[in-house]
C-alpha cells in the first residue's frame, strides 16, 4: 500500500482548486473550430491598449535584466494618478496574487475570513491554505451581497473580511451609505478588502469611493483593483492594492522577490496614461 505524503499541510484537504475559463485554443482542439469568441473570463474585446503594448515591446529588450522588486515606478504611477504617495500602493502577479499576500501577512491558523457565499473564490483558497477559518455568508434578496449579516458574523478572531464590489460572479454592488454603516460595525482587528475588480464598469452614483476611506487614514480599509479587465491585460498578470503603508509594507515582506515582471511594471505604467483606450 503506498501511503499518503506526509508532507502536504492540512489545508489542502478542504480546498477545491479554481477552475478558470477553458482557453480559446483548447476549444479550437476540442471542436475543430477556427474562430472561437470566449466570453467565460470577463477579458476585454478590445484587446491591448496601445501605449501598454509599445511599453511592453521596449520592455522586452532588456528582458535579460531582473525587474525592479519594489515595482517603484509603477508604483508611484498609480499612486499619483489616483491622489495617493506610493507607500500606499502595492502589486502583485494579478489580483490573485495579492489576496494570497494578504492570507500570508495576516492569517495564523484558527483566524477567521468572513466572505460572501457567492463570491470570487480565490478568497476561500488562501484562507484554507493558510488553515483559517472561513464564514461564507448568504446573499439577500437580489443576489446583492448581505453587508449587515457580515458585519454580524465578525468577531474577535477574524482577520480578513472580503467584499467583492460589484460582485463576482453576480455583478451586483453594495451602495456608499450601506458602506458606511457596515465599516461602523468593524472592530479594529479585521481588515475589509473591498475587491473592486470591475470598478471601471460600474456606472451609479451611489457606488461608494473607498479611496476617500483610505486617503482619511482608516487603516483596516482595502482597496483591491487591476489592469486585467478595463485595461486588457489579463494575459500580463498585474494587479494593484491601496493600503495603510504599514500594510503595505508587510505585504512587501512577505510577497515573492520579483513578484511582477519587467514587462508587468511597463504596460501598467503605460496603461495609466492611456485614457481614449479606457474610456472606449
Amino acid at each position: 500500500m503506498i501511503e499518503k505524503l506526509s508532507c502536504l499541510q492540512r489545508g489542502l484537504d478542504r480546498i477545491r482548486p479554481y477552475v478558470p475559463g477553458t482557453p480559446i485554443d483548447q476549444v479550437k482542439r476540442e471542436y475543430g473550430l477556427e474562430d472561437v469568441v470566449k466570453l467565460a473570463s470577463n477579458e476585454n474585446p478590445l484587446g491591448v491598449s496601445p501605449k501598454a503594448l509599445a511599453a511592453m515591446q521596449d520592455a522586452v529588450a532588456r528582458g535579460n535584466l531582473y525587474p525592479d522588486a519594489a515595482s517603484h515606478d509603477l508604483r508611484t504611477a498609480i499612486g499619483r494618478h489616483f491622489g495617493l504617495s506610493h507607500d500606499h500602493v502595492a502589486v502583485g502577479n494579478g489580483a490573485d496574487d495579492l489576496i494570497l499576500q494578504f492570507s500570508l501577512a495576516c492569517l495564523d491558523e484558527g483566524d477567521r475570513v468572513v466572505v460572501s457565499r457567492s463570491s470570487f473564490p480565490i478568497y476561500d483558497i488562501y484562507a484554507y491554505a493558510m488553515r483559517a477559518e472561513l464564514t461564507k455568508v448568504p446573499l439577500r434578496a437580489g443576489h446583492r451581497i448581505d453587508l449587515p449579516a457580515m458585519a454580524e458574523a465578525i468577531d474577535e478572531r477574524t482577520k480578513l473580511v472580503y467584499v467583492c464590489n460589484p460582485n463576482n460572479p453576480t455583478g451586483t454592488i453594495v451602495h456608499a451609505d450601506e458602506v458606511a454603516r457596515f465599516l461602523e460595525r468593524i472592530p479594529p482587528n479585521a481588515v475589509v478588502v473591498f475587491d473592486e475588480a470591475y470598478y471601471e464598469m460600474v456606472d451609479a452614483d451611489d457606488f461608494p469611493e473607498m479611496l476617500d476611506w483610505v486617503r482619511a487614514g482608516r487603516s483596516n480599509v482595502v482597496v483591491l483593483r487591476t489592469f486585467s479587465k478595463a485595461y486588457g491585460l489579463a494575459g500580463i498578470r498585474l494587479g494593484y492594492v491601496f493600503a495603510d503603508p504599514e500594510l503595505v509594507e508587510a505585504l512587501m515582506r512577505i510577497k515573492t522577490i520579483f513578484n511582477v515582471n519587467i514587462a508587468a511594471q511597463a504596460a501598467g505604467i503605460a496603461a495609466l496614461e492611456d485614457k481614449d483606450f479606457l474610456e472606449r
